[in-house]
């Protein structure tokens, strides 16, 4: 550690320590012809439910520009990894699905999964709970859409033994929704 590193604040070093291992994330995704950029999205989009597919949610999860995000989807869906779907209700709506082949690009693990992996459960748990905190401090302080898990919404009726229902947009879910990420999603 050097002297410098020695002086910044617990803060600083934090938010160094992140934005070095988010490169190193990014570094691995570079896989079957992906950037990282079209990783993302693609992670994203296989974790979403069916309401928070669209351009526009994407790109809101991803704190990028629509244009960039457009352009990203495109180039998804050229390679085949996601597939275009318009609405029938709005022909200018328009949301993605993961492919097999999307699927398959995600299914790989990768270093820094390996290193958690390595981490005792103690130390798992903190940094999960402490990560979690900390996305969610972030988004706030910017005003940004919370994109949680369905199943810790306020609108998310039901559970183990009962229909999940949405409160919000008045619609049945299907049981593997309750643990996907939801662009609607209020505390």
């Amino acid at each position: 550690m050097t002297r410098y590193y020695i002086f910044m604040s617990k803060s600083v070093r934090i938010q160094l320590l992140l934005e070095r291992l988010a490169r190193v994330a990014a570094a691995e995704d570079w896989s079957a012809d992906v950037n990282p950029a079209q990783f993302a999205a693609l992670s994203y989009l296989d974790r979403a439910n069916r309401f928070s597919r669209s351009p526009s949610q994407v790109a809101d999860y991803l704190s990028a520009t629509r244009g960039t995000v457009s352009q990203t989807l495109k180039a998804l869906a050229r390679k085949g990894l996601v597939e275009e779907r318009r609405s029938a209700a709005d022909k200018r709506s328009i949301s993605y699905n993961v492919t097999p082949e999307g699927s398959a690009v995600l299914s790989s693990r990768s270093a820094l999964s390996d290193a958690v992996d390595q981490l005792g459960f103690k130390q798992t748990t903190a940094l999960e709970e402490g990560l979690a905190k900390l996305v969610e401090r972030a988004i706030k302080a910017r005003g940004d859409r919370a994109f949680g898990l369905c199943r810790t919404c306020r609108h998310h009726r039901g559970g183990d033994d009962t229909d999940r229902f949405c409160s919000l947009l008045n619609l049945p879910l299907e049981e593997r929704e309750a643990e996907q990420i939801c662009a609607e999603h209020a505390y």
